[in-house]
């Protein structure tokens, strides 16, 4: 029998995919649990409907991340710290607050997560720091520590 799930089924394939099952694993496991409903035309054409629909919202991430790339490379982040002697700070600059400066001076919302910082940030100076924008697209944010 021919199901398409609605779930992950371990063993069977993932959420969105037609798969050839036994009937009675169907009838007695998958569909009164409501993993998955019969390959029917109306089901399938709603599964196609459903992949077209999600493949767009995907190429509307891409293009919003591509988006989010290009506004990085020209913008210039000041963040502000406080620091001792010979330009060392007290603490070092987080992600977190790189994130919130970036909102705060350019609008561009990005989580905490997405910036990678291979080491931490403990002096004044100017940086640029990485970060991952998904869909395999990264941006570079240019970094400006300044005594507060």
């Amino acid at each position: 029998m021919k199901v398409i799930l609605n779930a992950d089924v371990k063993g069977q394939g993932k959420k969105g995919e037609m798969v050839e099952v036994s009937e009675g694993y169907a009838r007695n496991y998958l569909l009164p649990r409501n993993l998955a409903v019969k390959a029917t035309a109306d089901n399938l054409n709603a599964m196609k409907l459903k992949e077209k629909a999600r493949l767009a919202q995907i190429e509307k991430e891409k293009e919003q991340a591509r988006e989010h790339a290009k506004l990085l490379g020209s913008a210039v982040v000041k963040v502000r710290a406080k620091g001792g002697e010979n330009g060392k700070l007290f603490g070092s600059v987080t992600s977190k607050e790189i994130s919130e400066a970036l909102k705060e001076q350019h609008g561009i919302s990005l989580e905490k997560n997405r910036i990678v910082l291979e080491e931490n940030i403990k002096s004044f100076g100017s940086y640029e720091v990485k970060c991952k924008l998904g869909h395999e697209i990264s941006g570079t944010i240019h970094l400006l520590v300044i005594e507060e």
